[in-house]
């Protein structure tokens, strides 16, 4: 099982003196699989943009995958968020991981200028003509005015494309992988169940599994704990107490890597988790002792 985390927020880069270079060289040091970051506009809360951030990840590093978690190809125009695509992909060696997903609260596409009642169909768009504009073809922009032809270079290799929350449906049509987050084992099960029905209509490979985490890992200082994370949970995504109670990954490195094995055997082949709490680095190296207990 490959294991993934997510790069530190701006604020924890200040609180702990710790920029993304470093953090992504950490990460590719202790073993790990891939370094991730989020792609917001306006939330209220300082953020970087994706493609920068994961530029610099990639700049520091040789070996980890980075990936976006997830961008949004449908909040900008399709030729600009192909560029940005390449540019990483390009960068990077070959190595971007690309998570697609069509949220993001209403104030973030109102500041785009784009109407949120059109992210859906504008993702679906994006998922049909990427892989084209990726690989040097011209390609009509059906969503933009005037319908312009545009032919992208340096042409760049596809990369995977992972497709972010429960959009099964989408994943089955379009992805590489399917990549929920904060999902139970048990519903991780069912809606692996659905991704192969799915794929078999479209006549398609079943895409792989990703799931996406929360976790606060070991016992170091600055450390949320499960009650907390639940209500965090509760109180940020609207989840249900009895589900939230089951999400949270807390605890030293063997009980992380059972929780991660219930992933496993519900379907899941990588896990992305991001980190609460002080101590990002000392909490990576948890996360690094959790994934050789995989093996």
């Amino acid at each position: 099982m490959d294991i993934g985390v997510i790069l530190p927020s701006v604020a924890a880069q200040q609180r702990e003196g710790l920029d993304l270079p470093a953090a992504a060289r950490h990460a590719e040091e202790l073993g790990l699989d891939s370094v991730w970051h989020g792609d917001h506009l306006a939330t209220g809360m300082p953020s970087l943009d994706c493609a920068v951030a994961l530029a610099a990840a990639a700049a520091a590093t040789s070996r980890i995958r980075v990936g976006a978690s997830v961008f949004i190809p449908a909040i900008r125009p399709l030729a600009w968020a192909a560029k940005q695509v390449a540019s990483l992909q390009h960068v990077s060696a070959g190595r971007l991981i690309l998570g697609i997903g069509s949220g993001g609260g209403e104030a973030q596409w109102a500041a785009a200028g784009v109407p949120y009642a059109e992210r859906a169909a504008r993702t679906d768009t994006a998922l049909e003509l990427l892989p084209s504009l990726l690989g040097g073809d011209e390609v009509e922009l059906p969503d933009e005015e005037g319908r312009p032809r545009v032919t992208l270079a340096p042409a760049v290799p596809v990369p995977p494309l992972w497709i972010g929350n429960l959009a099964v449906r989408r994943a089955a049509r379009y992805g590489d992988a399917w990549f929920p987050s904060l999902i139970t084992p048990a519903e991780l099960t069912a809606g692996a169940t659905r991704l192969a029905e799915l794929a078999a209509r479209f006549r398609r490979p079943v895409p792989a599994i990703t799931i996406g985490a929360a976790g606060a890992l070991g016992d170091g200082p600055g450390l949320p704990d499960a009650a907390e994370m639940t209500t965090n949970l509760i109180r940020a995504y609207g989840k249900e107490p009895a589900q939230a109670e089951l999400l949270p990954i807390t605890g030293g490195a063997t009980q992380i890597a059972g929780r991660f094995a219930e992933y496993e055997s519900a379907g899941a082949s990588h896990v992305v988790i991001g980190l609460a709490g002080d101590g990002w680095r000392r909490q990576c190296e948890v996360l690094a002792e959790a994934r050789t207990s995989l093996s």
